[in-house]
């Protein structure tokens, strides 16, 4: 099963770089669109992307966490090209444990303990966003959710982790009744 996973993903992403290849040969805006806005930070998720082939063709879907970083990382790297925006440091280290989440996600879709990993994988990305969220706020990144941003962020933390642990203690209570 994990090497039909592998396969579907390797072929659609084969489609895609394909479909890709004839937009940009047929739609000339598209491909001046790429070249005014390819930056170097694009070699960067293209690496990312590379380790992710890689570990697809090799059967080793855990090779989707580091790839995950990589790109990430290129991601964040555009952005602040693009804007200009290097003071945004401050708070896209916080994103880190998202890109590792995504990552394991990946891994989880690709057959690797699908279950465990895609649990674990989302843990991580909610835990990321809202670190980022309160990080960005305190930082001035973001001002969506004005001055209680924070507050707000911290609350919704709570609740959730509240009722994840409810959720757990009532499972494991059934476990051990059987």
């Amino acid at each position: 099963m994990r090497q039909n996973r592998t396969n579907l993903f390797l072929g659609l992403l084969l489609v895609l770089v394909g479909v890709w290849l004839v937009v940009t040969r047929q739609v000339p805006a598209v491909q001046a669109w790429i070249d005014q806005n390819f930056a170097w930070p694009m070699w960067t998720i293209g690496a990312g992307v590379l380790v992710l082939l890689i570990g697809l063709l090799t059967g080793a879907p855990g090779m989707a966490v580091p790839a995950s970083i990589i790109a990430g990382v290129g991601g964040i790297l555009y952005y602040q090209n693009a804007t200009g925006n290097w003071e945004s440091w401050s708070y896209m280290w916080t994103l880190f444990p998202g890109f590792v989440g995504v990552g394991t996600i990946l891994t989880g879709l690709l057959g690797e303990n699908t279950r465990h990993n895609l649990v674990h994988g989302l843990n991580l990305v909610v835990i990321s966003a809202a670190l980022f969220l309160i990080f960005a706020s305190l930082f001035g990144g973001l001002s969506i959710l004005g001055e209680y941003g924070p507050a707000i962020i911290l609350i919704a933390l709570g609740v959730y982790i509240l009722l994840r642990g409810l959720f757990r203690s009532g499972y494991r209570g059934q476990d051990e009744t059987r």
